[in-house]
């Protein structure tokens, strides 16, 4: 900010008009606790602080921009230019935009204050973009948000101009899921659900991690373990017992076999063989959000919703404020934030919990790429990896009685992670030890410290690559020592599937999904990207499909349910394209490169566009020859009552926004079957209408519920006859007369 603008800027920033004061400029927020937290660090300095709550405005529907495409039909539902946007209703929005809608009548300069990612930038922009406000605009970044932080953050406040790459990149993201999301959910749904009651919902992001679940399960299930066996032998050196152990390249898979080793080993005496490394291991890398996600469903179980919750409680609950921004996309520090280092390290220090960690004095400080401070490591990034706050580190006596038990958890694990970033490498003697017993090799890998480093940040830290065998101390051990081999046995094996998937591991494969990718080109080009959904969205992705019943939780693994394999195979056979993680990886790599300047906004649009305008190609040549087409009885697992979506007719279900990834059955399916039968109105076209069922019931009454076959659009009259509705179709409740429903041959449960 220039010494000029500082003097502008020093009085209120209001201005008399007519009696009454004007503001003359305004501060946007995103959210009342930050309108709160920059008020309480800067006042009215600069003018009235007005918060929004999150998005105020949603993008207008497609049969808002065309009539014709309020009718579903196999269509790509892309506009000329950009789907505009209008007011959001509910909560509060409509009030908050009011209020910021009226002062920027007045406002000569608006200093935008949200957070500091792409989803905050579209927040305030799209606010002025929308009411074409033409006064200046200053971008306000901080990546935390105690007082200070946020002063510096207005002191160095730069023209919005210079976000409009990050502007362009949100866009980008918004208009290309409304387009793909919608167009292929409404193409798949009219090609594959006719004469069910079913929506078939596709998303960018939603589909291929339901993918990433459903192979893993289904690779689970086709899984035939093969037993082995494995011989083991203790032997007795100067120094002490090791464990040795017997297990070749090629398993042994008859047990006679290992018995046969066994019985050589008992007993056997000679030298023992050693090879001995010095190595060193640097510290782990600083927490981005999936990182953290992981970790925390690996040791508390945690869903990556809940890390993300009380992350964002550290970051900007009120008192607290202890860390940086939560959603961060990279695990790299700018290198301007090196004078930070002794004071968070000093702050950290004071705490019991740290203070006996030996951080070196000075701290050592690593640059480039195997350091936390690497420039280059954040291009295209908003912001950088999680770290303690280091305007509030001297606070922590005051704020730590104030944390929740999971709060401190994770603090102690993003303030370890720091401290070891600081402290030298972890060095150790790498020693394998081997002993031919007629020509069969025993051995053990195992090692000795030679100077702890950073590992006494983290004394209970195993790295994930680390076996626990190859771990493990050793005794003082001597090249060509004799040894005796004692208690041979042989030890039963079992080969074992892959690992179902937690949350984190799930995440952690979203932000790596070029590992989905056979071309290894164009795995090293994905590799840059940041995999598919974006650090802010992956865990309200797998909650959306939690909430729809696709996929659930069996203790800590995330499965997918009967509904998410029968969806899965539905999209698999349509079009593999749909639920292929390393599609979706190209489509947000194009998009991401619109932030670094390699792509446009509106080329990004196009590539997302020709994408999904191949995949309705071939939804509309039906499933391949030889594979039957899905069912209504599949279908209605899927979204059951959801309106009769085959009908080219029918009312596309009101989409809940939901700012994870826009999708057009986002609403429980029970919810959604009551909202479809209370907005079916018209008759759907001939054809669409299920045969008469042959022989059908004819009694007057029933003791029990009796199922029916309503046509669309004959609601008004069902319900007069007494006909019930609820996710499983339409039924008659016991005792009432059937005749009527007889008559119009409606007796019966759809058919297939």
């Amino acid at each position: 900010m220039t010494a000029t603008a500082r003097r502008w800027h020093a009085g209120s920033g209001f201005c008399g008009t007519a009696g009454a004061r004007v503001a003359d400029q305004i501060v946007i927020t995103e959210k009342t606790s930050q309108a709160r937290d920059v008020r309480a660090a800067v006042g009215n300095r600069y003018g009235p602080i007005l918060p929004a709550e999150g998005h105020l405005f949603d993008l207008v529907e497609p049969e808002d921009v065309v009539p014709e495409w309020k009718r579903w039909a196999p269509v790509l539902l892309r506009p000329e230019g950009l789907y505009a946007t209008r007011p959001a209703a509910g909560g509060n929005k409509p009030s908050k935009l009011k209020a910021i809608r009226e002062a920027l009548r007045t406002a000569k300069r608006v200093w935008l204050a949200t957070d500091c990612d792409r989803e905050g930038q579209l927040i305030g922009q799209e606010i002025l973009e929308h009411y074409r406000y033409r006064g200046v605009v200053m971008r306000v970044m901080f990546t935390a948000q105690d007082p200070q932080s946020i002063r510096d953050a207005f002191a160095r406040a730069k023209p919005n101009a210079e976000y409009a790459r990050l502007y362009a990149a949100a866009v980008a993201r918004r208009q290309a899921d409304q387009i793909y999301n919608l167009s292929l959910t409404r193409t798949a749904t009219v090609t594959f659900a006719r004469g069910a009651r079913s929506v078939i919902g596709v998303g960018r992001v939603k589909t291929p991690t339901l993918a990433i679940v459903c192979r893993r399960e289904l690779e689970i299930r086709a899984f035939v373990p093969q037993a082995y066996y494995e011989v083991v032998a203790t032997a007795q050196a100067e120094a002490g017992p090791v464990r040795l152990r017997h297990a070749p390249k090629e398993r042994i898979l008859k047990r006679a076999e290992a018995e046969a080793i066994a019985a050589l080993a008992e007993g056997f005496t000679g030298p023992l063989v050693l090879r001995v490394e010095d190595k060193r291991q640097a510290p782990p890398r600083l927490f981005d959000l999936p990182s953290l996600q992981k970790l925390c469903g690996a040791r508390f179980a945690w869903s990556a919703a809940h890390t993300l919750e009380v992350a964002q409680e550290l970051y900007d609950g009120q008192g607290k404020k202890i860390i940086t921004y939560p959603r961060a996309e990279t695990r790299y520090l700018p290198e301007s934030l090196i004078p930070d280092v002794p004071r968070i390290v000093a702050g950290l220090r004071v705490g019991r919990a740290f203070s006996a960690i030996p951080v070196p004095e000075p701290p050592l400080v690593r640059r480039g790429a195997a350091g936390p401070f690497h420039d280059k490591g954040l291009a295209g990034a908003s912001h950088h990896a999680v770290i303690p706050n280091v305007n509030t580190v001297g606070d922590l006596p005051q704020v730590w009685p104030r944390l929740s038990g999971d709060e401190r958890r994770l603090f102690d694990i993003i303030a370890r992670a720091y401290l070891a970033a600081m402290m030298p490498d972890f060095r150790y003697r790498q020693t394998t030890v081997t002993l031919d017993v007629r020509g069969h090799l025993f051995g053990v890998t195992g090692r000795q410290p030679i100077e702890l480093g950073w590992r006494a940040a983290f004394p209970d830290w195993q790295p994930p690559g680390e076996k626990g065998e190859e771990a493990q101390l050793l005794p003082a051990l001597r090249d060509g020592e004799t040894v005796t081999l004692r208690d041979a046995a042989v030890e039963d094996k079992e080969t074992r599937p892959p690992p179902r998937y937690n949350e984190g591991t799930l995440i952690e494969a979203m932000q790596n999904a070029w590992r989905f990718v056979a071309d290894e080109a164009l795995q090293a080009r994905l590799k840059e990207a940041k995999g598919i959904g974006t650090p802010a969205t992956r865990a309200e992705i797998i909650r959306g499909l939690k909430a729809q019943d696709f996929l659930v939780a069996d203790g800590k693994a995330i499965v997918p349910t009967e509904r998410g394999l029968a969806l899965f195979a539905v999209l698999q056979r349509a079009d593999a394209a749909l639920v292929d993680p390393g599609v979706t990886a190209q489509m947000e790599c194009l998009l991401d490169q619109v932030l670094t300047g390699q792509q446009e906004m509106m080329q990004a649009i196009d590539a997302v566009c020709t994408q999904a305008s191949r995949i309705i190609g071939r939804l509309c040549q039906g499933l391949p020859q030889g594979v039957a087409s899905p069912d209504a009885a599949l279908l209605a697992t899927v979204a059951p009552g959801a309106g009769t979506a085959g009908s080219p007719r029918a009312r596309k279900p009101r989409r809940r926004r939901v700012k994870a990834d826009q999708e057009a059955t986002a609403a429980p399916p029970a919810r959604k079957a009551k909202r479809a039968t209370s907005r079916a109105r018209r008759p759907g076209p001939a054809g669409t209408v299920p045969a008469p069922v042959a022989n059908a019931p004819t009694p007057e009454t029933s003791d029990a519920e009796t199922p029916l076959r309503i046509p669309f659009g004959n609601k008004e009259i069902a319900f007069r006859l007494g006909a019930r509705y609820r996710a499983g179709g339409w039924y008659a409740p016991p005792g009432v007369d059937l005749a009527g429903f007889r008559e119009r041959g409606w007796l019966g449960a759809p058919s297939g």
